[in-house]
């Protein structure tokens, strides 16, 4: 079995952010969801857990991050081309987050471009060309 992943969010609008991860693509797990927390999965091995903060509190005591003032991950998904980098930030820009908060990264073999989520969490969407990966 592959490894999974999920990355727990702390958001301050629960709905808000649910239908903002909807529009770039991720769909909610109903069975993992509730008034406090959606599941939003990404893909097969990459889920996305959006918590309020009290759910948040729940598993940890640490505060909270401001992640519009501070950083503490930048997370990175693939993507299988130039134009879905691009894509995938517009699509995000247009539902409500910030298009490019770091440096658009272009590599020639490879290229990057990153979003912000509505609660400022950095996602980088990067593609690199395959033939350009050493095989050995």
């Amino acid at each position: 079995m592959s490894k999974m992943i999920f990355v727990n969010l702390p958001v301050t609008d629960l709905k808000r952010s649910k239908a903002f991860y909807e529009a770039i693509g991720a769909a909610n797990n109903p069975a993992f969801s509730d008034d406090t927390a959606a599941c939003m999965v990404i893909s097969e091995t990459i889920y996305a857990m959006l918590l309020t903060h009290d759910k948040w509190r729940q598993f940890t005591s640490k505060p909270i991050v401001d992640a519009h003032k501070n950083a503490q991950v930048l997370l990175c998904l693939s993507a299988e081309s130039r134009d879905e980098v691009s894509s995938q930030v517009d699509k995000a820009s247009a539902a409500g987050g910030k298009a490019d908060p770091t440096p658009v990264q272009d590599y020639g073999v490879m290229f990057g471009r990153s979003f912000e989520d509505p609660d400022g969490h950095i996602w980088e969407v990067m593609w690199m060309d395959p033939n350009a990966v050493p095989h050995g």
